[in-house]
C-alpha cells in the first residue's frame, strides 16, 4: 500500500475511535475515569496494528509517528487551554479539569511518538513496551480497583490486584500483538520464541508500575520494559 494512503487510514482509524470515547463520555454513558482508561487501553492497539499498513521504506516510521505527534499537539493544546474540547476532557480527565491532560495522556502519546521513530517494525522491543503500557498500565486501573486486595507494603496506593492486573494484561496485549507480527511475516520464528521474553518484560514492567511514582507511570514503566527489552532482542 502507499505509505501516504497508510498513513490517512491510520489517521481515521485512531481519531474514529477517540471520537467515539469523547461521544461516549459526553453523553454520559461512561464515567470518566473509565473512559479515559478505555482510551488507553484500545488506542494502542489500532495504531500498532496499522503500521502493518506501511511499506519498508525508511520514510515510513516518519510518517507512522506524524499521527501520535499530531494527537499529542492537540492534547497539549487542550490542556494549556488554547483548544476547547469539552469531549477530550470529559474522556481523559478524572475530575474535568483540561490540565490533567498534559500529565498522563500526554506522556501516552511522547511514548508512541519515541517508540515509533526508535524501534519502529525493526524489533519487537517496541511494541511490546507500547502494549505494557496500554494492556499493563491500562488494565491495572479497571480491574484494580474492582477487586478487593491488599494494599503493596512499598507503595500503599497501588495493590495486589492492580499490580498482577499489569503483569496480565501487559502479558496478553504483548503476545497478542506480537503473534499478528510474527503471522504477518515481520518477526521470526514462531509465538512460542517470545513467551518468556515477553513474560519477563511483563513482570518487570508490574514491578516498576507498583511504585509510588504517580504521573509518570506511562513514562518509567515503558521505557523500563524497552530496555529490558534489550537483554533478550
Amino acid at each position: 500500500m502507499n505509505n501516504y494512503i497508510a498513513l490517512a487510514l491510520t489517521f481515521a482509524a485512531s481519531l474514529a475511535f477517540l471520537r467515539l470515547m469523547n461521544f461516549i463520555a459526553q453523553r454520559g454513558w461512561m464515567d470518566s475515569r473509565l473512559s479515559r482508561k478505555v482510551i488507553h487501553v484500545g488506542t494502542g492497539p489500532v495504531f500498532v496494528s496499522c503500521w502493518l499498513l506501511f511499506n519498508d521504506v525508511p520514510s515510513a516510521r516518519w510518517l507512522a509517528a506524524l499521527v501520535p505527534f499530531a494527537i499529542t499537539v492537540q492534547f497539549a493544546l487542550v490542556g494549556l487551554g488554547v483548544m476547547k474540547d469539552e469531549g477530550s476532557v470529559q474522556a481523559m480527565s478524572r475530575t474535568g479539569d483540561p490540565k490533567e491532560i498534559l500529565r498522563g495522556p500526554l506522556y501516552y502519546g511522547i511514548m508512541f511518538v519515541v517508540l515509533t521513530l526508535v524501534y519502529w517494525k525493526d524489533s519487537p522491543i517496541g511494541i511490546i513496551a507500547l502494549m505494557m503500557m496500554c494492556g499493563g498500565d491500562g488494565i491495572a486501573d479497571i480491574f484494580g480497583r474492582r477487586i478487593a486486595s491488599a494494599k503493596l507494603p512499598w507503595s500503599k496506593d497501588k495493590s495486589v490486584a492492580g499490580t498482577v492486573s499489569v503483569f496480565i494484561g501487559g502479558f496478553v496485549f504483548s503476545a497478542l500483538m506480537i503473534f499478528i507480527y510474527v503471522h504477518a511475516g515481520v518477526f521470526a520464528g514462531t509465538i512460542t520464541n517470545y513467551l518468556f521474553p515477553i513474560t519477563a518484560i511483563a513482570l518487570i514492567g508490574a514491578l516498576v508500575e507498583s511504585l509510588h511514582y504517580k504521573d509518570i507511570d506511562n513514562i518509567s514503566m515503558t521505557l523500563a520494559s524497552a530496555l529490558v527489552g534489550h537483554w533478550f532482542f
